[in-house]
């Protein structure tokens, strides 16, 4: 999953970009989520309140707004501390170059936007990127979160919903299917589905007993379902063979 933000206060371009990006994600075959915001304050607002996204396309001229793409540049940089978020300037001028220069942007591109220099761009965001594959994302409503895999302990699912907890002992709720998270983002992780209703991370495990999983910073070990046990016992002792060499 590629979360994208489109900064533009053209309506016509926000909305021409945005079907491009569609249709380019759609053929390599990745999902991504697109949020529109036609104010830098707007963009800032909610990246502040703890959004993240993996790519902005970012214009450089707002008409009405008090800062420009540049100054909104600098405060994800500098004042937000995201270093890892792929900023693409956009902008009728080419005389940018060198006030773009220390927010570190992937690319710029001058309007109007051409179909295949906005797919280099995506193509370029995933291979600087990596795909982001140490991170975890989820949806609340129409907004987009990322945690740090490594910093996952576990994963429980109840009522349809998911609970996800961290490392450093906070939690966060969202609708979703245990199944398809791991399908989708941990299969490739060190994680055990030690239960229907449990996904842990082999990191966090403190001790492995024959019915239940001790985990780091939790005070009640977690039970290990009986059709489940000798497959979890099989997938940790692999886990650590794999680590030893």
């Amino acid at each position: 999953m590629v979360n994208v933000a489109i900064c533009d206060d053209e309506i016509k371009t926000g909305a021409e970009l945005e079907r491009a990006l569609i249709d380019i994600f759609d053929k390599l075959n990745i999902k991504c989520e697109i949020d529109i915001f036609f104010s830098g304050e707007e963009l800032c607002d909610k990246m502040q309140a703890g959004v993240y996204y993996d790519l902005i396309f970012l214009d450089i001229e707002f008409a009405q707004d008090a800062i420009n793409g540049v100054e909104v540049g600098r405060l994800i940089r500098e004042v937000h501390k995201n270093l890892l978020v792929s900023i693409v300037y956009i902008s009728w001028e080419k005389n940018y170059a060198l006030q773009l220069f220390d927010t570190q942007p992937l690319h710029f591109l001058i309007k109007p936007l051409q179909h295949e220099k906005i797919e280099a761009v995506v193509k370029k965001h995933l291979t600087t990127a990596g795909l982001r594959s140490g991170y975890f994302a989820y949806k609340k409503g129409h907004d987009s979160f990322k945690v740090q895999i490594k910093d996952i302990t576990y994963l429980e699912s109840y009522d349809r919903k998911l609970v996800l907890h961290l490392a450093d002992g906070n939690k966060d709720e969202f609708y979703g299917s245990l199944k398809e998270m791991y399908q989708q983002q941990l299969r490739g992780f060190e994680f055990l589905f030690i239960h229907n209703s449990y996904l842990v991370n082999f990191e966090h495990i403190t001790a492995l007993k024959y019915n239940e999983v001790f985990l780091a910073n939790c005070l009640s070990p977690l039970p290990i379902s009986k059709n489940r046990r000798g497959e979890v016992r099989e997938r940790y002792f692999s886990i650590m063979q794999s680590r030893l060499g």
